[in-house]
């Protein structure tokens, strides 16, 4: 009766504990599958299409080794400095131009033609066009936040030449100091891709 009992117990003890580890293996969650990567179809999906603010001006096109990004400008508030840029554009100035300067969060900058010689490296950041925009066209109308694009200068607005950046974050101690003229429209992925010595292959105006 003893050993009947005592069979009886652990059968009973041997079912539960499989009963208990059932139920903390059933508790416990799956591991994530990773997603199947989809076949290839043969095309590219298509970017969306930038469409620039209402009022705002010439559509700016920028094309470099890491991809391509446009940006609208603001001819109403600072017209010299638009129709400056447009030139240059226009001229072909900024094609082959390097990135000379990148910080990370916060901007890129592009515009000197040392640039282009790799020799002349510790001049990166000093030229220019040789002629600046000649005026001062600052307004807080248009803000230093994520994608803005404002000229640089040496410590006055109105020796802006050629030399631009791009704003990776907002940045709102640099507002009434420096003119924002265009602001991202398209191709928002690309200014985080840029890193010192990437190129502009081409700068249009768009059509």
């Amino acid at each position: 009766m003893t050993m009947m009992t005592n069979a009886r117990n652990a059968a009973i003890a041997i079912c539960l504990v499989t009963a208990s580890t059932l139920v903390l293996a059933q508790a416990k969650p799956a591991a994530p599958k990773p997603a199947a990567p989809r076949a290839a179809t043969g095309t590219k999906t298509a970017a969306p299409a930038s469409t620039p603010t209402p009022g705002a001006g010439p559509v700016v096109v920028v094309e470099t080794s890491k991809g391509t990004f446009e940006f609208e400008t603001y001819p109403n508030e600072s017209p010299r400095t638009v129709e400056h840029v447009l030139n240059l554009v226009k001229k072909n100035f900024y094609n082959g131009l390097r990135f000379h300067r990148v910080e990370p969060g916060f901007v890129i900058q592009v515009g000197d033609p040392n640039t282009r010689d790799f020799t002349k490296k510790d001049l990166w950041g000093t030229g220019g066009s040789g002629t600046p925009v000649g005026v001062t066209e600052l307004s807080r109308k248009h803000l230093h936040v994520k994608g803005a694009v404002a000229m640089a200068h040496p410590g006055n607005a109105a020796k802006a030449d050629a030399q631009f950046y791009v704003m990776l974050g907002a940045r709102p101690s640099l507002d009434g100091k420096y003119v924002v003229f265009g602001k991202l429209i398209g191709g928002f992925d690309v200014p985080d891709k840029i890193r010192v010595g990437d190129v502009i292959k081409k700068m249009s105006v768009k059509p």
